[in-house]
């Protein structure tokens, strides 16, 4: 579990680290490049037009319009849009013509850069580039020696100039390179690495995207990024890390849509009511068809703005649960939370008890299809979602069992101040800066829980903190929710867990035996994972980073599906 103010903070780092690159000076050639890498859209057809969302840390920063035609000449690139601050552009023109070949001929900008003029006009020639740029006043002129077909990419956030870039890479092979000029600066290669697949589910339909790493070669130094296509070679996302830029396109971007990580070829998509919002999410069935009524399991994600997948540090983790219980027997159900993904409502007015409700309402929907066995339907909650279960649990009978994953065993409140504690422990701060740090966090936490002095905290922190699902998990205290639970119980710790940690299934295990006729309690430990379930060294959030490509590990979904199979069969 990990409460909104920490993952605030880091938010806030992110951002801060972000406008310090985004806001160099404009004659800086990385930040030309790397900019350039923002947006672009490969036409499927000619006079194809496309709007795409910028995207800077995760904040809406603007966006661009941008159409592509086709002619016997060749191709025209044109666009207009507005960017805000720290970048703060206004393109009130900008074309680039290419010949059939995509060999460069024209690029014209007219444009206003955080309140200077920028123009900028380049004709190729062949080999020969000639380039008049007009900024805040003074005019200058070069000519550059280029590749005859070098893409054209002007230094500054100009989006559409990257259509070129697309129509490079679309059958582009891994280890090859796209040769890219940047007027009046200098020409570098773009590397192009090996693609992978991707989904995306939209209300028309799902998008199969191809997913291109490339690296910027450029002043002896590589920007790392990555280029999402589609089928035709239209583009659908552009992603800088570095700079935490993120391009996506309208359609994609919207609330309606959602990344697919992982999928199995019968998987349904489904929506189901919940007191006045419609819920989204994927049933996912075992490969092999039944003709009798199916157990069933209701996966439950952990604390922040988690979709049906739960994806951290690229790890979906809900996704991988799903497949792996599905292909153990089971009909699963998977829900982005409320608010989130293609999910209704606000999450902001959400408590732990909203989302109990939801999980209820998940419940019922199960309990009425025709292919699952209502007696038999469990519910498995990681982190957060382990508290979630449990307040269901305890009012709705329908649940036969219910597994908690890396879940909390003592109050929401004694967790927070243990994971700042541990934070602190491996900081460099003198003793005296972390116990002001401490006193802060409690002054919080008691803000939090009594409505009084919330006006007195620092207005940042306010909006972190003042929500209602923060304030139910600092709330949140198991021991006074677990006796009441009788269902049989499963709690699955991993050893390297440093967001809950281990001593938590300890005292879940404690609670259990208060219970008076409660159902059986099982508790397995992991060795050798974390929080997010997969392999790790440390365990601590820091690592996280460097665990992309691992796996839900085998240990635990063993562990959750042979429980399963004795909790449920019982019944």
């Amino acid at each position: 579990m990990r409460p909104r103010d920490e993952r605030s903070i880091h938010a806030a780092r992110s951002r801060a680290a972000v406008y310090a690159v985004v806001v160099m000076p404009s004659c800086n050639f990385m930040r030309g490049a790397a900019l350039a890498l923002a947006v672009a859209a490969l036409p499927a057809a000619a006079g194809a037009q496309d709007a795409y969302r910028v995207l800077l840390a995760g904040a809406p920063l603007g966006g661009e319009q941008i159409a592509i035609s086709r002619s016997a000449d060749g191709w025209t690139i044109s666009s207009s849009g507005q960017v805000g601050p720290p970048v703060d552009s206004v393109i009130r023109r900008l074309q680039i013509r290419y010949d059939a070949d995509w060999k460069p001929l024209e690029l014209v900008i007219d444009s206003t850069v955080r309140g200077q003029v920028f123009s900028m006009r380049v004709t190729v020639e062949g080999t020969s580039a000639t380039t008049h740029v007009f900024n805040g006043g003074r005019s200058t002129d070069k000519t550059d020696m280029i590749a005859a077909d070098s893409v054209l990419l002007p230094p500054g956030a100009y989006f559409a100039p990257f259509v070129a870039v697309a129509a490079h890479i679309r059958d582009a092979t891994p280890g090859s390179s796209v040769r890219v000029y940047v007027p009046a600066q200098g020409s570098f290669d773009m590397l192009v690495g090996e693609s992978t697949t991707e989904q995306f589910q939209t209300v028309n339909g799902l998008i199969v995207a191809r997913r291109v790493p490339v690296k910027l070669a450029a002043a002896g130094a590589m920007v790392d990024a990555e280029i999402w296509i589609d089928s035709t070679g239209k583009l659908l996302r552009v992603i800088v890390p570095s700079q935490s830029v993120d391009v996506i396109r309208d359609d994609l971007a919207s609330v309606s849509s959602r990344q697919v990580t992982i999928s199995r070829p019968n998987d349904e998509q489904v929506k189901f009511g919940s007191n006045g919002v419609t819920l989204a999410g994927t049933v996912s069935k075992p490969s092999q068809p039944s003709s009798s009524k199916l157990p069933a399991v209701v996966l439950v994600s952990g604390s922040g703005p988690h979709d049906r997948d739960s994806v951290v540090s690229g790890i979906p983790i809900m996704g991988e649960l799903a497949d792996a219980i599905a292909n153990a027997g089971y009909l699963v159900l998977r829900y982005d939370k409320r608010g989130f993904g293609q999910s209704g409502g606000r999450p902001d007015a959400v408590s732990l008890a909203d989302f109990a409700e939801d999980l209820k309402a998940a419940v019922q929907y199960l309990a009425d299809r025709k292919d699952v066995d209502p007696r038999r339907i469990a519910v498995v909650g990681h982190s957060e979602g382990g508290a979630v279960a449990l307040l269901a649990a305890e009012k709705d009978k329908r649940i036969a069992a219910v597994a908690l994953i890396s879940t909390n065993g003592f109050t929401g409140t004694e967790i927070v101040l243990a994971q700042q504690q541990r934070a602190l422990a491996r900081s460099t701060l003198s003793d005296d800066e972390k116990q002001q740090r401490i006193e802060l966090q409690k002054k919080i936490i008691d803000a939090v829980l009594t409505g009084k002095g919330l006006d007195q905290l620092p207005p940042a922190v306010r909006r972190q903190v003042d929500n209602a699902e923060f304030q139910s998990i600092l709330a949140n205290d198991p021991s006074k929710i677990v006796p009441k639970v009788k269902q049989p119980i499963l709690i699955v710790q991993g050893d390297l867990d440093t967001q809950v940690e281990p001593l938590n299934a300890d005292r879940l295990e404690q609670l259990t035996k208060t219970r008076k006729n409660g159902g059986a309690a099982e508790v397995v430990k992991v060795p050798g994972v974390n929080h997010l379930l997969v392999p790790a060294k440390t365990g601590e959030v820091d690592e996280y980073a460097t665990l992309k490509g691992e796996h839900v590990s085998p240990a635990v979904t063993g562990a959750i599906t042979s429980w399963l199979k004795k909790a449920l069969t019982s019944r």
